[in-house]
């Protein structure tokens, strides 16, 4: 299966630190909001600087609640979040609030007409984290500028409001207010889906741009597949909280080991019949799941069998390739036409 994009080719990033250390480490990562079932369920993920990871998932799959746990905004319950070698699972209080202020991991959230304060001009808003920081006054200010610059902003639109900006140069600033501190890892949430195909291709671009030339690691949200067939190094799937496979961008999105993950990559918008074909067979009904799966996948899978009644753990399939299924990849044998 392939999945068409009009975005450029990429070109593999700088090393900017040994392959093998990655920025960002999850191992068993589990989050849950009061008695009810885990939200997350033992991720284990890693992102390394100069890279940018893709995770997907349709809705519900975990991906914000993902990246709100790496920032401290979701109740972790078990597991560690490890940046840059510094667990901080554990941090509360002064320690919390000063790994904070650092500006080494930001967020960007999904709508920046609600996270961006109306009220503020385009300098304050950049500025912002700079001040949190205790930034000098007039350092504040070239870098707000330089922001601008790379983001590709003009800086006469440094004195107007929210209001009076366009919906991809409201992504921007909001990209420009994530890189001021001049982080080491990035987290953009559903970056692109308000944007019209032109915006959206710009800022892709931009993040890719960004993270070669700050060495950055950039973890991308997203539920779009063409928005990161172009510029993902690596990709991540959730499925009901479970990491149900990744590996090397272009691996995952043509020869995908998860039955969930091929449902994915043939639902992607594609004028091949057989795509069509896939996702018909895909989406049929599963004949032999047993009641008591504990695969999470197992109610829609057509491959699913008694095998399902036990948790697949991520298994390793190749260089730098796992997936959570007890199939992988003999079920596609099974796809016949």
């Amino acid at each position: 299966m392939t999945v068409t994009t009009d975005l450029p080719a990429r070109t593999e990033a700088p090393a900017t630190e040994p392959p093998g250390e990655p920025l960002l480490r999850l191992r068993g990562l589990s989050v849950a909001y009061g008695p009810g079932p885990r939200v997350l369920d033992g991720v284990d993920l890693d992102a390394r600087a100069g890279e940018l990871l893709g995770v997907i998932g349709e809705t519900g799959s975990g991906k914000t609640t993902l990246a709100r746990a790496v920032v401290g905004l979701a109740p972790v319950v078990a597991g560690t979040v490890t940046v840059d070698g510094q667990d901080r699972t554990g941090l509360r209080g002064r320690a919390l609030r000063a790994v904070r202020r650092d500006g080494a991991v930001q967020y960007m959230f999904q709508d920046p007409l609600r996270s961006l304060d109306p009220d503020l001009t385009v300098r304050r808003l950049i500025g912002e984290p700079l001040v949190v920081a205790g930034t000098e006054r007039d350092e504040r200010e070239e870098r707000v500028l330089t922001a601008l610059d790379q983001v590709g902003l003009d800086r006469a639109l440094a004195d107007r409001t929210p209001a009076r900006l366009s919906g991809g140069q409201r992504q921007r600033v909001a990209l420009a207010r994530a890189v001021v501190t001049r982080p080491r890892l990035l987290l953009a949430d559903e970056p692109v889906s308000a944007l019209d195909a032109s915006n959206r291709n710009h800022v892709l671009r931009l993040l890719d741009e960004l993270r070669r030339e700050l060495g950055l690691a950039v973890v991308v949200i997203s539920h779009d597949l063409d928005s990161l067939a172009g510029v993902a190094d690596r990709i991540a799937v959730l499925y009901r909280g479970r990491l149900v496979e990744q590996g090397p961008a272009e691996a995952v999105l043509e020869q995908p080991l998860h039955p969930y993950s091929a449902l994915l990559a043939a639902s992607a918008p594609s004028l091949l019949r057989a795509h069509r074909t896939d996702l018909a067979l895909l989406r049929t009904p599963a004949q032999a799941a047993p009641a008591d799966a504990a695969c999470v996948f197992a109610h829609r899978c057509p491959f699913a069998d008694a095998a399902c009644r036990e948790l697949p753990e991520p298994r390793p399939h190749g260089p730098e390739r796992a997936a959570a299924c007890h199939h992988a990849p003999d079920w596609r044998a099974h796809l016949t036409r």
